[in-house]
């Protein structure tokens, strides 16, 4: 009998509506994959893409049995381009009004939101405004208030992204919506309107199991960003030592291992 426990997942691109433009999506579903197990959504930072999970998505897929999903916000990557800057809202737009429709598109009943930075704050309020589709949580790196050190980090990558070099790398993953990208979040977490942003509404009503990790080196804030986010019932932070902001390309490993451990408690 062939071994199929490290076969690469079967890979799925797809495309779906929503009443704001077009979202694109991958699956990967693992050869064993466990159906009766809850599917995991990647939800991608302020720079990111489904391109640039990289390995990681086929990686946790293989490692848990589940089927991984991620997708392209909308002004990001494959998905439809947007023309106006993101409201000082739209962490919670994100996961109040896209989730539902993102899983609705891709027939979920339920989920497992787990992302990456401000991809982890908006799977937080998905969580927390849509308890009855999630069944648990991880956040990577996540932000749930603004220190200091984020705005530190994020001034330091709005005068690195200022170069056209560094547009032009960025470009390989949203093209002509690279600039677009970079000032949606420079100029959003750089703004005075923006000074007293916090999740701790949406972690007042967060319900499911929730697991918070977070790189000890991170350059946009300290571990104080996953144990508030871990205080509460049913919550667990674990800080990666000598890991930074992107865990998933600096230790792959050692994520995926850390966040399969999660969820072999999940449903």
């Amino acid at each position: 009998m062939k071994d199929t426990s490290t076969a690469e997942p079967a890979v799925t691109d797809l495309r779906l509506d929503l009443p704001s433009g077009q979202v694109f999506a991958r699956r990967w579903l693992p050869r064993d994959c466990r159906h009766d197990r809850t599917p995991v959504l990647l939800i991608h930072d302020s720079l990111g893409s489904v391109a640039l999970w990289r390995d990681f998505p086929a990686t946790l897929a293989t490692a848990s049995g589940r089927e991984v999903i991620a997708y392209d916000r909308l002004g990001f990557g494959r998905s439809s381009p947007r023309t106006t800057r993101p409201s000082f809202d739209f962490i919670a737009e994100e996961g109040r009004d896209i989730f539902p429709l993102i899983c609705d598109r891709l027939n979920l009943g339920s989920v497992i939101p787990c992302g990456h930075s401000v991809g982890g704050s908006m799977g937080v309020e998905a969580a927390a405004a849509h308890p009855d589709r999630a069944v648990a949580l991880v956040t990577i790196a996540a932000q749930c208030l603004i220190e200091e050190q984020t705005l530190r980090g994020v001034a330091a990558a709005k005068v690195a992204f200022s170069t056209p070099e560094a547009l032009q790398r960025l470009s390989r993953y949203h093209g002509d919506k690279a600039r677009w990208v970079v000032d949606a979040w420079t100029e959003t977490w750089l703004s005075p309107d923006f000074a007293g942003w916090s999740l701790d509404g949406a972690l007042a009503q967060l319900s499911c199991p929730t697991l918070a990790i977070r790189g000890e080196q991170d350059e946009y804030g300290s571990p104080l960003q996953a144990t508030h986010i871990a205080h509460g019932t049913n919550r667990k932070a674990v800080i990666i030592p000598g890991a930074g902001h992107v865990p998933h390309r600096e230790c792959p490993d050692i994520l995926t291992r850390i966040i399969a451990d999660f969820l072999t408690q999940q449903p």
